[in-house]
Protein backbone atom coordinates (compact mmCIF):
# COMPACT_ATOMS: atom_id res chain seq x y z
CA UNK A 1 0.00 0.00 0.00
CA UNK A 2 1.59 3.17 -1.06
CA UNK A 3 2.13 5.92 1.57
CA UNK A 4 -0.19 8.76 1.68
CA UNK A 5 1.50 11.87 0.18
CA UNK A 6 2.18 14.76 2.57
CA UNK A 7 0.26 17.77 1.54
CA UNK A 8 2.44 20.97 0.82
CA UNK A 9 2.71 23.76 3.34
CA UNK A 10 0.11 26.36 2.86
CA UNK A 11 1.32 29.52 1.06
CA UNK A 12 0.94 32.52 3.30
CA UNK A 13 0.13 35.65 1.35
CA UNK A 14 1.19 38.84 3.25
CA UNK A 15 -0.57 42.01 2.39
CA UNK A 16 1.31 45.35 2.77
CA UNK A 17 0.48 47.38 5.86
CA UNK A 18 -1.52 50.40 4.66
CA UNK A 19 -0.32 52.55 7.60
CA UNK A 20 3.35 51.99 6.78
CA UNK A 21 2.73 52.88 3.18
CA UNK A 22 1.09 56.11 4.17
CA UNK A 23 3.94 57.08 6.49
CA UNK A 24 6.58 56.28 3.88
CA UNK A 25 4.78 58.35 1.29
CA UNK A 26 4.48 61.31 3.65
CA UNK A 27 8.20 61.22 4.45
CA UNK A 28 9.07 61.21 0.77
CA UNK A 29 6.82 64.19 0.10
CA UNK A 30 8.35 66.12 3.01
CA UNK A 31 11.90 65.46 1.77
CA UNK A 32 11.03 66.61 -1.73
CA UNK A 33 9.42 69.79 -0.39
CA UNK A 34 12.49 70.62 1.71
CA UNK A 35 14.74 70.13 -1.32
CA UNK A 36 12.61 72.44 -3.42
CA UNK A 37 12.59 75.13 -0.74
CA UNK A 38 16.35 74.99 -0.33
CA UNK A 39 16.96 75.32 -4.07
CA UNK A 40 14.54 78.24 -4.53
CA UNK A 41 15.74 80.29 -1.49
CA UNK A 42 12.42 79.89 0.30
CA UNK A 43 13.96 78.27 3.31
CA UNK A 44 13.83 80.25 6.51
CA UNK A 45 16.93 82.43 7.10
CA UNK A 46 19.13 81.74 10.04
CA UNK A 47 18.20 84.00 12.93
CA UNK A 48 20.56 86.97 13.57
CA UNK A 49 22.63 86.94 16.73
CA UNK A 50 21.02 88.79 19.58
CA UNK A 51 22.28 92.40 19.90
CA UNK A 52 23.73 92.79 16.34
CA UNK A 53 23.30 96.41 15.16
CA UNK A 54 22.46 97.72 11.72
CA UNK A 55 25.93 99.28 11.46
CA UNK A 56 27.51 95.90 12.16
CA UNK A 57 25.37 94.29 9.47
CA UNK A 58 26.41 97.00 6.99
CA UNK A 59 30.08 96.63 7.86
CA UNK A 60 29.79 92.87 7.45
CA UNK A 61 28.37 93.22 3.97
CA UNK A 62 30.82 95.99 2.93
CA UNK A 63 33.94 94.74 1.22
CA UNK A 64 37.33 95.98 2.53
CA UNK A 65 38.84 98.73 0.33
CA UNK A 66 42.11 97.77 -1.35
CA UNK A 67 45.29 99.28 0.16
CA UNK A 68 46.83 102.18 -1.85
CA UNK A 69 50.08 101.63 -3.66
CA UNK A 70 53.33 102.73 -1.92
CA UNK A 71 53.99 106.47 -2.28
CA UNK A 72 56.29 109.27 -1.03
CA UNK A 73 53.36 111.19 0.46
CA UNK A 74 51.41 110.04 3.54
CA UNK A 75 48.04 108.48 2.73
CA UNK A 76 45.35 106.92 4.87
CA UNK A 77 46.19 103.25 5.46
CA UNK A 78 48.97 103.74 2.90
CA UNK A 79 52.47 102.38 2.60
CA UNK A 80 55.24 104.98 2.75
CA UNK A 81 58.23 104.56 0.44
CA UNK A 82 61.75 105.22 1.74
CA UNK A 83 64.20 107.39 -0.17
CA UNK A 84 67.41 106.25 -1.82
CA UNK A 85 69.18 106.34 1.56
CA UNK A 86 66.57 104.04 3.10
CA UNK A 87 65.19 106.92 5.14
CA UNK A 88 61.78 108.50 5.54
CA UNK A 89 61.37 111.59 3.32
CA UNK A 90 61.93 114.78 5.31
CA UNK A 91 58.58 116.11 4.12
CA UNK A 92 56.67 113.49 6.14
CA UNK A 93 58.48 114.08 9.42
CA UNK A 94 56.30 116.22 11.74
CA UNK A 95 57.60 119.66 12.77
CA UNK A 96 57.81 120.18 16.52
CA UNK A 97 56.36 123.33 18.09
CA UNK A 98 59.78 124.91 18.71
CA UNK A 99 60.77 124.43 15.07
CA UNK A 100 57.49 125.94 13.88
CA UNK A 101 58.18 129.01 15.99
CA UNK A 102 61.74 129.22 14.67
CA UNK A 103 60.53 128.84 11.09
CA UNK A 104 58.27 131.85 11.50
CA UNK A 105 60.83 133.69 13.67
CA UNK A 106 58.35 133.94 16.53
CA UNK A 107 55.68 135.58 14.40
CA UNK A 108 57.90 138.18 12.71
CA UNK A 109 56.35 139.76 9.62
CA UNK A 110 57.92 140.38 6.24
CA UNK A 111 58.30 144.06 7.16
CA UNK A 112 60.10 143.11 10.36
CA UNK A 113 62.70 141.13 8.41
CA UNK A 114 63.15 143.45 5.44
CA UNK A 115 66.29 145.61 5.15
CA UNK A 116 65.33 149.27 5.18
CA UNK A 117 66.92 152.71 5.12
CA UNK A 118 66.49 155.42 7.79
CA UNK A 119 64.10 158.26 7.16
CA UNK A 120 65.27 161.17 5.00
CA UNK A 121 67.76 158.98 3.14
CA UNK A 122 68.05 157.68 -0.40
CA UNK A 123 68.10 153.91 -0.90
CA UNK A 124 71.22 153.04 -2.92
CA UNK A 125 70.86 149.27 -2.91
CA UNK A 126 72.94 147.94 -0.03
CA UNK A 127 73.44 151.28 1.71
CA UNK A 128 71.71 154.61 2.27
CA UNK A 129 72.70 158.30 2.01
CA UNK A 130 71.13 161.40 3.51
CA UNK A 131 69.02 163.11 0.87
CA UNK A 132 70.42 166.51 1.93
CA UNK A 133 73.46 167.76 3.84
CA UNK A 134 73.51 167.58 7.63
CA UNK A 135 71.62 170.53 9.21
CA UNK A 136 74.31 172.11 11.39
CA UNK A 137 72.60 173.93 14.29
CA UNK A 138 73.30 177.69 14.59
CA UNK A 139 75.45 177.23 17.70
CA UNK A 140 77.75 174.81 15.83
CA UNK A 141 78.23 176.83 12.66
CA UNK A 142 81.96 177.08 11.99
CA UNK A 143 82.69 173.98 14.09
CA UNK A 144 81.68 171.44 11.46
CA UNK A 145 85.19 170.22 10.57
CA UNK A 146 86.17 166.63 9.82
CA UNK A 147 86.09 165.50 13.45
CA UNK A 148 82.69 167.10 14.02
CA UNK A 149 81.24 165.46 10.90
CA UNK A 150 82.61 162.02 11.78
CA UNK A 151 81.14 162.20 15.30
CA UNK A 152 77.73 163.42 14.15
CA UNK A 153 77.44 160.61 11.59
CA UNK A 154 78.35 157.97 14.17
CA UNK A 155 75.87 159.49 16.65
CA UNK A 156 73.17 158.98 13.99
CA UNK A 157 74.21 155.35 13.52
CA UNK A 158 76.11 155.94 10.27
CA UNK A 159 79.47 157.10 8.95
CA UNK A 160 81.06 159.76 6.80
CA UNK A 161 80.87 158.52 3.19
CA UNK A 162 83.95 158.18 1.02
CA UNK A 163 84.58 160.33 -2.05
CA UNK A 164 83.89 157.28 -4.23
CA UNK A 165 80.48 156.74 -2.61
CA UNK A 166 79.46 160.36 -3.06
CA UNK A 167 80.57 160.50 -6.68
CA UNK A 168 78.85 157.18 -7.37
CA UNK A 169 75.60 158.59 -5.98
CA UNK A 170 75.76 161.85 -7.97
CA UNK A 171 72.98 160.85 -10.36
CA UNK A 172 70.74 159.66 -7.51
CA UNK A 173 71.31 162.32 -4.85
CA UNK A 174 71.33 166.13 -5.09
CA UNK A 175 74.98 166.72 -4.26
CA UNK A 176 76.32 170.22 -3.72
CA UNK A 177 77.06 171.79 -7.10
CA UNK A 178 78.02 174.91 -9.01
CA UNK A 179 75.67 177.86 -9.52
CA UNK A 180 75.09 176.85 -13.15
CA UNK A 181 74.01 173.29 -12.26
CA UNK A 182 70.38 172.20 -12.42
CA UNK A 183 68.38 172.91 -9.28
CA UNK A 184 66.40 169.75 -9.98
CA UNK A 185 69.38 167.43 -9.68
CA UNK A 186 71.92 169.36 -7.56
CA UNK A 187 72.02 171.45 -4.38
CA UNK A 188 73.00 174.91 -5.62
CA UNK A 189 73.36 178.26 -3.86
CA UNK A 190 70.09 180.20 -4.18
CA UNK A 191 70.48 182.77 -1.40
CA UNK A 192 71.95 185.96 -2.86
CA UNK A 193 71.89 187.87 0.42
CA UNK A 194 75.25 186.39 1.44
CA UNK A 195 76.74 186.21 -2.03
CA UNK A 196 76.46 183.53 -4.71
CA UNK A 197 79.01 180.74 -4.61
CA UNK A 198 79.71 177.29 -5.96
CA UNK A 199 79.21 174.59 -3.32
CA UNK A 200 80.96 171.36 -2.47
CA UNK A 201 80.83 168.86 0.38
CA UNK A 202 83.13 166.83 2.60
CA UNK A 203 83.97 163.17 2.11
CA UNK A 204 85.57 160.66 4.46
CA UNK A 205 88.58 160.19 2.17
CA UNK A 206 91.88 161.66 3.44
CA UNK A 207 95.27 162.45 1.92
CA UNK A 208 98.43 164.25 3.04
CA UNK A 209 100.16 167.10 1.28
CA UNK A 210 103.67 166.47 2.69
CA UNK A 211 105.81 163.47 3.49
CA UNK A 212 106.59 162.16 6.96
CA UNK A 213 104.63 160.80 9.85
CA UNK A 214 103.80 164.25 11.20
CA UNK A 215 101.84 165.00 8.03
CA UNK A 216 98.99 162.88 9.42
CA UNK A 217 98.92 164.68 12.77
CA UNK A 218 100.72 164.10 16.03
CA UNK A 219 99.83 162.98 19.53
CA UNK A 220 102.71 165.10 20.86
CA UNK A 221 104.55 164.44 24.12
CA UNK A 222 102.81 165.30 27.36
CA UNK A 223 104.87 167.06 30.03
CA UNK A 224 105.86 164.67 32.77
CA UNK A 225 106.55 161.73 30.45
CA UNK A 226 109.56 159.64 31.49
CA UNK A 227 111.82 157.25 29.65
CA UNK A 228 112.33 153.58 30.58
CA UNK A 229 115.30 153.46 32.98
CA UNK A 230 115.72 149.72 32.39
CA UNK A 231 116.62 150.46 28.81
CA UNK A 232 118.48 153.66 29.57
CA UNK A 233 115.95 155.84 27.76
CA UNK A 234 116.16 159.60 28.40
CA UNK A 235 113.06 161.52 29.33
CA UNK A 236 111.20 162.59 26.17
CA UNK A 237 111.04 166.26 25.35
CA UNK A 238 107.48 167.64 25.73
CA UNK A 239 105.82 168.58 22.44
CA UNK A 240 102.36 169.89 21.62
CA UNK A 241 99.80 167.63 20.02
CA UNK A 242 98.61 168.31 16.48
CA UNK A 243 95.22 166.50 16.17
CA UNK A 244 94.08 168.59 13.19
CA UNK A 245 97.16 169.12 11.03
CA UNK A 246 97.03 171.45 8.06
CA UNK A 247 98.95 168.81 6.13
CA UNK A 248 96.09 166.30 6.36
CA UNK A 249 93.21 167.03 3.99
CA UNK A 250 89.84 165.52 3.23
CA UNK A 251 88.67 165.26 -0.38
CA UNK A 252 85.69 167.38 -1.37
CA UNK A 253 83.31 166.48 -4.19
CA UNK A 254 80.58 168.23 -6.19
CA UNK A 255 77.67 167.22 -8.38
CA UNK A 256 79.32 168.17 -11.68
CA UNK A 257 76.00 167.95 -13.57
CA UNK A 258 75.23 164.47 -12.20
CA UNK A 259 78.64 163.13 -13.28
CA UNK A 260 80.27 163.75 -9.92
CA UNK A 261 83.69 165.27 -9.56
CA UNK A 262 86.55 166.12 -7.19
CA UNK A 263 86.51 169.66 -5.85
CA UNK A 264 89.93 169.74 -4.17
CA UNK A 265 91.19 169.06 -0.67
CA UNK A 266 90.59 170.98 2.53
CA UNK A 267 92.37 170.69 5.86
CA UNK A 268 90.65 168.37 8.34
CA UNK A 269 90.21 171.35 10.65
CA UNK A 270 88.26 173.36 8.07
CA UNK A 271 84.45 173.43 8.33
CA UNK A 272 82.41 172.19 5.38
CA UNK A 273 78.91 170.88 4.65
CA UNK A 274 78.61 167.09 4.83
CA UNK A 275 76.09 164.27 4.75
CA UNK A 276 76.08 160.83 6.43
CA UNK A 277 75.83 157.33 4.99
CA UNK A 278 74.17 154.31 6.60
CA UNK A 279 74.05 150.56 6.21
CA UNK A 280 70.60 149.11 5.73
CA UNK A 281 69.07 147.76 8.92
CA UNK A 282 66.52 145.01 9.51
CA UNK A 283 63.11 146.02 10.77
CA UNK A 284 61.00 149.14 10.69
CA UNK A 285 62.36 152.29 9.07
CA UNK A 286 64.79 153.99 11.44
CA UNK A 287 63.20 156.84 13.30
CA UNK A 288 59.70 155.32 13.27
CA UNK A 289 58.36 154.31 16.67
Amino acid sequence: MSPTPTPPDPVVVRRPDPVARVLAGGALVTALAALVFAMTGLSQARPEPVGQTAAAKKAKKKKAAPLPAPSKAPKKYGILRLNAKKQYPASVIPTVAAAKSARTLDGATREDLALTCPQDTVDLGTWCLLSSTFPVPPEDVGKNDFLYAAKQCVAMGGYLPSAAQLIGAADRVKLAGTIDDSQLSAATDLDTTDGLKDQREMSGSLFTVTAGGSAAGSEGVTAGSRGDPKQGEPDPVPAPADPLPDTLDYITVFDNHDAGGFAGGRSVGTPERFRCAFDKAQGAVAGEQ
